[in-house]
């Protein structure tokens, strides 16, 4: 509890001050009023206070932090736009990003993970020009249709209009991130693909989670890794690890980050048997 208010009228007592009267009546009168107020705030803060079982404040920060974690996990976008190109990014942050994301599920606890981070100037032009390679190849390929009301077909231009900002500002953006994980997969059975994959991509998105508390924002790109062999090139990244996700990181600007508009979950959430909704 705080403690209650404490005042002094320095160099006069206070039966000096009644004898003046005057101003220095009037001064009292509202030091005194002062007193009275925020010593009754103190004993309604107290008793407050005192009112709450420790297991009714525990219940309250947990709602609190429930409620914290729920918004940073659905406000955390790819970030396209609203990436400040001119801030660099502290080392520092990056390496504890890293640290946060690799406490994510590894199969079989292998642990193969690997971040890639790239600040050299020239690196970054090379591995944005293999960016773009890739975009013009992607952008060629057959669209889904939605339908009018469907909200994938209302945010598609906007989409559109922030890729092409990051596929024009990519080689400014002050770090590019791989996340990438030991091993060669793309021949084994599907289990084994679900299961390497899933030991790098939760480490991933926990990385640009931990950069978002932090006022930090990235982009969940693969376009570059249509090249994948010429980025492990330019990188010295050897032939046996395979480059699963790039993140464009720097600071974001401005915080009115929103949830998305996205299908109702229901519609996808499948119960015994698929197609069998609650």
């Amino acid at each position: 509890m705080l403690p209650g208010p404490r005042f002094q009228v320095s160099g006069q007592t206070l039966s000096s001050l009644l004898r003046e009267g005057g101003e220095t009546m009037d001064s009292l009168k509202a030091i005194l009023a002062l007193m009275l107020g925020l010593s009754t705030l103190n004993i309604g803060s107290q008793a407050y206070g005192q009112a709450q079982t420790p297991a009714e404040e525990k219940k309250g920060e947990a709602s609190q932090n429930r409620a914290a974690l729920d918004h940073l996990l659905t406000t955390t976008r790819t970030v396209r736009k609203r990436l400040d190109l001119t801030r660099p990014v502290d080392a520092k942050i990056i390496e504890e990003a890293i640290e946060i994301a690799v406490q994510a599920p590894t199969g079989s606890n292998v642990q193969g993970w690997h971040f890639v981070v790239v600040t050299d100037p020239e690196k970054k032009k090379a591995i944005a020009d293999l960016y773009r390679k890739g975009a013009d190849m992607y952008a060629n390929r057959p669209r889904s249709e939605y339908s009018a009301d469907d909200p994938r077909a209302k945010q598609r231009a906007q989409i559109a209009k922030s890729g092409a900002y990051l596929y024009k500002h990519l080689h400014e953006v002050p770090v590019l991130v791989f996340a990438c994980l030991e091993g060669r997969f793309e021949k084994e059975p599907q289990f084994v693909q679900a299961s390497m994959y899933g030991s790098i991509l939760p480490a991933a998105w926990s990385f640009m989670l931990a950069l978002r508390a932090r006022g930090v924002g990235a982009a969940w790109t693969t376009l570059a890794l249509i090249h994948e062999k010429e980025v492990a090139q330019a990188l010295g990244i050897p032939d046996n690890i395979t480059l699963a996700v790039m993140m464009p990181v720097a600071y974001y600007k401005g915080t009115d980050f929103k949830p998305a508009k996205r299908l109702p979950a229901k519609e996808h959430t499948h119960w015994n048997t698929w197609g069998q909704h609650r």
